[in-house]
């Protein structure tokens, strides 16, 4: 049992409401629980923030790097005891586990080190006088995380918002608090106190903190109803926003692609790696009608080898959704695009396991044959199910994906890499991956975010740094402009 608390201006807080987490593989079994904050300790939470960002931004910038080596550190330390207990809340299995608190560690080490570079002042000097351009911290940031990958979300966000030096206050979702409260109290030595602040609650938590009038910067990763509102929220002080929305993405498949079972798999691990619970992930896959039918075979045979179970068990090669809510939006777009005449195959071998029943367990569905229009190709359905589309002309699916209102990523499936570049830059997303479509697709150097309703701004790279920071220009000048204007 975890019984998480607050973290408010270095100190741990209780509060009188808590909510229990529960096992997605089993929700008789609880795990934990956390505070539900009230709007008083939300607001102390802010103003430690306050408080302490003029001291922590004035820091050397050596100083910041070295406490956020030393998070890095930290959780690597946590990873062997904290995979299994991860798995038990989330309900993914214990390899994406592992990636999610590998991949917060090495964020942090990254940002650590290209910080000075990304953060140095700029000079323009000429005839005409002197220019100084520098990046200085924004101010307290609310950061607010999903559920899915609770850990490595969050650390996109906390480690260019801390070594720019920012102060923040972290508002992780309910429905996966455990490990990561755990990590942050753990850092608490390593950050003077106000500096790494945490409230646990529900949305009015959330609501609350985007909202309060000291927070300078908001860094939100979720839904795309809830952006809209964490937008109008940042309206009313025209705070700074980074946005990362989801996406329905797009697996493109050219008509040379070598049909292997290596192949397959990877495009099975990209739209049922941790249960299709990822923003990026793999949600729809467009295949010429000349190999269409080969192609769903293949694919098929490399779902239906995956192993639905609990997500702690090391025979799972797929977990349990991780709520209940999700579970049923899931199964109304799978049930509403059998009504429709859509063919749902289902696949995947299930553990014996005597708690089944009381998980939120679904095996994975391949659809073919889905009306374009139904929810399961238009929407991000965000759970284990992916439709296999027919395409003859790919101009036309070009036109398709690009119509969308999401453009997160997309990827393309071929045998001629130089034709999957040149593709790429047909396709209106923020990320083109090619042969590939998962955690190992990202390249921390690379920028990462969405296009159109997908989001704003750009996480990893040294864009996440400038996300974090203000543009500032020191200029004297008494002669005319260094470069004509006109």
């Amino acid at each position: 049992m975890i019984n998480g608390k607050l973290i408010i201006n270095g100190r741990e807080e209780a509060s009188d409401r808590t909510i229990e987490v529960a096992s997605p593989a089993d929700t008789r079994v609880v795990l934990g629980s956390v505070p539900d904050a009230t709007s008083v300790q939300v607001d102390a939470a802010v103003e430690a923030a306050a408080t302490a960002f003029p001291e922590w931004s004035s820091r050397p910038l050596e100083e910041r790097q070295g406490a956020l080596l030393a998070a890095a550190g930290v959780i690597h330390d946590m990873i062997e005891e904290y995979v299994p207990l991860l798995s038990r809340e989330n309900g993914k299995i214990l390899e994406e586990s592992k990636i999610d608190l590998e991949f917060a560690s090495g964020i942090c080490s990254y940002t650590a080190g290209i910080s000075a570079e990304t953060l140095a002042d700029q000079e323009i000097r000429d005839t005409g006088g002197r220019t100084l351009i520098r990046r200085r911290p924004i101010g307290p940031v609310a950061a607010i995380t999903p559920w899915n990958f609770p850990v490595v979300l969050s650390f996109m966000k906390l480690a260019p918002a801390l070594v720019a030096g920012n102060t923040v206050v972290l508002k992780p979702s309910e429905n996966s608090p455990l490990v990561l409260t755990e990590i942050i109290r753990a850092l608490q030595q390593h950050f003077p106190p106000g500096v790494l602040n945490m409230v646990t609650g529900g949305d009015t938590v959330g609501e609350t903190l985007v909202s309060h009038p000291l927070i300078r910067k908001i860094g939100f990763t979720g839904g795309i109803d809830t952006g809209r509102k964490v937008m109008t929220a940042a309206a009313q002080d025209i705070k700074r926003v980074t946005l990362e929305l989801g996406g329905n993405d797009p697996a493109i498949v050219l008509d040379d692609l070598d049909l292997s079972p290596g192949t397959m798999r990877r495009i099975a691990k990209g739209a049922f790696g941790t249960t299709g619970q990822v923003c990026f992930g793999l949600k729809r896959i467009y295949v010429p009608t000349r190999i269409h039918d080969r192609f769903v075979e293949a694919f098929c045979s490399a779902v239906d080898e995956i192993v639905v179970g609990p997500g702690d068990d090391p025979r799972s090669t797929m977990g349990p959704l991780n709520n209940a809510q999700q579970k049923g939006m899931v199964e109304k777009i799978v049930e509403d695009a059998r009504a429709s005449g859509a063919i749902i195959t289902t696949l995947g071998q299930r553990l014996d396991t005597a708690a089944w029943e009381h998980g939120h367990f679904m095996m994975p569905s391949v659809i073919t044959e889905a009306d374009p229009r139904l929810a399961v190709v238009e929407e991000e359905q965000f759970g284990p199910v992916v439709p296999v589309l027919r395409y003859d002309e790919l101009d036309e699916v070009i036109r398709l994906v690009n119509q969308s209102q999401y453009g997160l990523a997309a990827s393309i499936w071929t045998s001629d890499e130089e034709r999957a570049f040149l593709l790429g830059r047909r396709l209106d997303t923020g990320s083109v991956f090619v042969n590939s479509h998962t955690f190992t697709s990202l390249d921390p150097r690379a920028p990462f975010g969405g296009a159109k309703r997908s989001g704003l701004g750009r996480e990893f790279s040294p864009d996440s740094l400038h996300a974090y920071t203000e543009l500032q220009t020191i200029s004297r000048r008494t002669g005319p402009p260094g470069p004509p204007l006109s």
